[in-house]
C-alpha cells in the first residue's frame, strides 16, 4: 500500500486530501484567510476518517506555488514540521499542474493554459498537456511557469484551453492564442485532490525532497523577505 497526504493553501482555498493506492479522500473548503487556522485540524480529520496515522504515511505533497505568498508559507511551514517530525519524504507540486489535471479530469480536453491572478495586473502562468493511459496520468510542460503582465504575452503556437483565476483576462490571453479556447474555467481553485494525485506520481518516480526543502515557488523575484518558508528541526 502506497499513501500520500497531501494539502494545498495557495489561493482563498484550503484543502487537504489523502491517495491510497489511487483512491483519493479530500476536504475542500473555500475559506479566506483561515488557512492557518483549519489546516491542521483538516489533516488529523482525514487521517481519522481514513484510520491511518502520520506514521502510516509514504510521502506528503503540497502546493509548492505559484499563488499566495502567505498561503504558500503555510502550507510549506505545516509540510516541513509534519514530514521532519514522522521523517517522511515532501513532494512539492505546481499548483498550475494541479489545475491543468483538475480541469481534465472535468472536461477529457487535454491542452490546459493554467493562470492564477497574481494582483498588481499580473497573471502565474503555465501550459501543459495532461493525458491518461491505462489508469495512469501523464502530464508534460507545454509554456514554462511565469509571472507576466497578460498584454505583454507573445502570441501561442498552440491551442489551449483556459484554467484558473488568471482568466479574468480572459479577452486578452484569448488573443494570444490561434483559437479561441473552446473551455475557459475561471472558478477553478488547486485541489489537494490533484495534488495527491501528482504527488502520487512524483513519489513512484522519486521526485521527493526532504523536510528541509519544502520551499514555495514563489515566481516573483522582487520579493525581499527570505524566499523560504520557516525551517522546523535541523539537517
Amino acid at each position: 500500500m502506497t499513501a500520500i497526504l497531501a494539502l494545498d493553501t495557495s489561493t482563498p482555498a484550503c484543502s487537504v486530501a489523502l491517495n491510497i493506492d489511487g483512491v483519493v479522500l479530500e476536504d475542500f473548503r473555500m475559506a479566506p484567510r483561515l488557512h492557518n487556522d483549519l489546516i491542521l485540524p483538516m489533516v488529523d480529520q482525514i487521517l481519522s476518517q481514513a484510520g491511518m496515522s502520520l506514521s502510516d504515511l509514504d510521502g506528503i505533497a503540497f502546493g509548492r506555488g505559484p499563488g499566495s505568498f502567505t498561503g504558500l508559507r503555510i502550507s510549506a511551514g505545516v509540510v516541513q514540521g509534519l514530514a521532519f517530525g514522522a521523517d517522511l519524504p515532501a513532494i512539492p507540486v505546481s499548483t498550475l499542474a494541479a489545475l491543468s489535471l483538475e480541469a481534465f479530469q472535468k472536461t477529457g480536453q487535454n491542452h490546459w493554459l493554467a493562470a492564477l491572478d497574481a494582483r498588481m495586473g499580473e497573471i502565474y502562468l503555465g501550459g501543459y498537456f495532461v493525458n491518461k493511459t491505462d489508469g495512469q496520468y501523464q502530464l508534460e510542460t507545454r509554456v514554462n511557469e511565469q509571472v507576466v503582465k497578460p498584454d505583454l504575452l507573445s502570441e501561442f503556437e498552440m491551442e489551449f484551453n483556459g484554467v484558473g483565476s488568471g482568466w479574468c483576462y480572459e479577452e486578452t490571453l484569448s488573443k494570444r492564442l490561434p483559437k479561441a479556447p473552446e473551455h475557459i474555467l475561471t472558478d477553478f481553485s488547486p485541489r489537494a485532490a490533484c495534488i495527491a494525485e501528482l504527488g502520487m506520481m512524483a513519489f513512484q518516480n522519486g521526485e521527493t525532497v526532504s523536510s528541509y526543502d519544502a520551499i514555495p515557488t514563489y515566481l516573483r523575484d522582487e520579493i525581499t523577505w527570505e524566499k523560504q518558508a520557516p525551517r522546523i528541526g535541523k539537517r
